[in-house]
């Protein structure tokens, strides 16, 4: 039974896509390796209604897996006023949910294709982020230049 269920698992670890063409021939971890897992929210940095930015009271996971999904959830503590200037709605009643297929598409952006969300208007949706990684954090940002939130992630 141990060989059955070691050969399987080794047939379904043949078949997982590769989203990311980051492998490099030394040997050395994709980046597609680097983002798989947990992540607790470290911190979420936003405009208020008077345009400062300023870290959010929230918390938040986010989880990433082998085979090209992720799920994000964010809750603010003290939910926000909701802004209705903000290009993108994003959470709904001080709460952030959505999950989809990703894509690593350079060292710096990946894209997230929404399958389900709390804000119903996001599915459907192409999300281009751009990243950086900074130790055991990875800091995620819109690239639109009208969006100016910046969250980090700290891998458990």
């Amino acid at each position: 039974m141990k060989k059955i269920r070691a050969s399987l698992g080794a047939l379904i670890l043949l078949f997982l896509p590769v989203k990311s063409s980051g492998q490099h021939g030394n040997g050395s971890t994709s980046m597609q390796d680097r983002f798989i897992g947990a992540w607790r929210l470290a911190w979420l940095e936003e405009p208020d209604a008077d345009g400062k930015i300023h870290k959010a009271d929230c918390t938040g996971l986010l989880v990433y897996t082998r085979d090209g999904y992720m799920s994000v959830q964010v809750m603010y503590r003290n939910p926000p006023s909701e802004n209705k200037a903000a290009p993108v709605q994003y959470a709904q009643g001080g709460y952030e949910a959505s999950f989809g297929r990703y894509e690593i598409n350079d060292s710096q952006t990946f894209t997230f294709h929404v399958e389900g969300a709390l804000v119903r208007t996001l599915i459907g949706k192409d999300l281009k982020r751009a990243y950086e990684v900074s130790g055991d954090q990875l800091i995620v940002r819109s690239p639109d230049p009208n969006e100016h939130w910046r969250v980090a992630w700290q891998h458990y």
